[in-house]
């Protein structure tokens, strides 16, 4: 027999079939990736650097999605804000990978670079050094949950008796739809007025 025209494995397919497996269950497994590309396992391991490797390709392929042109906006309050936003969009279409994605180091040089253009917009802005990295983590942080948030039912809280919660049953009747859209955007501002008010400082 000859060779199939189209390879069985690649690393392509290996990073498709993680992340099939991520938004289907929350985790993957190298065995599982094989059975469902049929192949041995360590045919696998002949393309990726083993699991931690497979989770930095997940990394790069959900990056793909955020727009790092954002962070060549003037001044640099538009540039975080669109960033921030595209960052969320990317991470809300697979939204079970945000755990494992966050508890795994960053290695992907790809999304180094994208960290590299934001640190060298902040410090260009006139942030100190030692302020530039905890602007990041903060604005990943509300990027983050509110990605997981969107994945979230709208109705996130069930009041069997509204009459023992009357003031919560009135805030969420006056804050229906939207909510997860409109609770970002409140962070999000808050997060760039105290930015702000450091870098004046």
């Amino acid at each position: 027999m000859g060779r199939p025209r189209t390879p069985l494995l690649d690393r392509a397919r290996i990073t498709a079939t993680a992340l099939e497996l991520i938004d289907a269950q929350g985790e993957f497994s190298v065995p599982q990736i094989a059975r469902r590309l049929g192949v041995q396992t360590g045919s696998v391991y002949h393309h990726v650097d083993g699991r931690d490797g497979i989770v930095e390709l997940i990394r790069e392929r959900v990056a793909q999605g955020i727009d790092s042109s954002a962070l060549d906006l003037r001044p640099w309050d538009t540039a975080l804000k669109a960033w921030a936003r595209s960052y969320r969009a990317a991470f809300a279409a697979h939204p079970r990978a945000v755990p494992l994605l966050m508890t795994n180091p960053v290695r992907a040089p790809r999304v180094l670079a994208q960290y590299e253009a934001a640190v060298v917009l902040l410090l260009a802005s006139g942030f100190a050094l030692a302020d530039v990295m905890p602007v990041i983590v903060a604005l990943e942080n509300i990027a983050l949950g509110s990605a997981l948030d969107l994945a979230a039912p709208e109705a996130m809280w069930e009041l069997a008796d509204e009459t023992a919660t009357p003031r919560l049953a009135e805030a969420l009747a006056a804050s229906a739809g939207n909510r997860a859209d409109r609770a970002f955007e409140f962070a999000l501002e808050g997060f760039l007025a105290h930015a702000r008010r450091r870098l004046e400082a």
